[in-house]
Parts: structure tokens; sequence; C-alpha cells
């Protein structure tokens, strides 16, 4: 059993950052890939940005793409994701993930984290 501790989130003004981390209690082939899924209320949970252990590819949706970056610490076993130029609309809870397919998608991931929100203020 693999577990995420997550850490970060918080609330911020529109335009502003957070870092959000997830430490992974060990890398295995079911945890080949990690990312970060956001759930505003009311809303599927939708990936918004994932990376691989090896190689380290990443993928970011459409939404963050420019703003959000992924990256990943192999000797610490943490994937980063670093939210600049925060909108009101990326307010949502953020879940790390980890799952042995990359692209990440929600029905392949085989851990969660516990969540985290971020809320950003208008």
């Amino acid at each position: 059993q693999v577990q995420l501790v997550e850490s970060g989130g918080g609330l911020v003004q529109a335009g502003g950052s957070l870092r959000l981390s997830c430490a992974a209690s060990a890398r295995t082939s079911s945890t080949y890939a990690m990312g970060w899924f956001s759930q505003a209320p009311g809303k599927e949970r939708e990936c918004v940005a994932a990376i691989t252990w090896i190689g380290g590819s990443t993928y970011y949706a459409d939404s963050v793409k420019g703003r959000f970056t992924i990256s990943r610490d192999k000797d610490k076993s943490t994937v980063y994701l670093q939210m600049n130029s925060l909108k009101p609309e990326d307010t949502a809870v953020y879940y790390c993930a980890a799952g042995p397919v990359y692209p990440l998608s929600s029905k392949y991931v085989t851990y969660w984290g516990q969540g985290t929100q971020v809320t950003v203020s208008s």
C-alpha cells in the first residue's frame, strides 16, 4: 500500500502563487505516473497535470498550461505543483494521484491523496 501525503494549498488572491507537494511512501509500478487532479463543487475530478518518475514526461490540461508546473524529486519521492497566476476558477480541492498508466486518468488511478483546498479570491 502506497500512501500519498499532500501539503500546501490555502487561500490566495487572484494573480498569486501556491505550491503543492505530494510525498509518496514508495515508488512501484503502480505509481509510474503521478499527477494532480482538481475537483470544484459540482464538477467532476479532472487531471490538471501529470508526470512520470522515469523520463519526466509531463502533461498539462489546457486550462493550466503556461501557469502551472509539475516537477518531481526522485530522491525524496515527492511531486510538486507550482501554481502561478492563479485565477478564481482554479478554486477547488486538489488531489495528488498515482497510477500505472500515463497520461493519468481517474479510472486508472491506484492511489489518492487526502486532498487539499485551494481557494483563489478575486
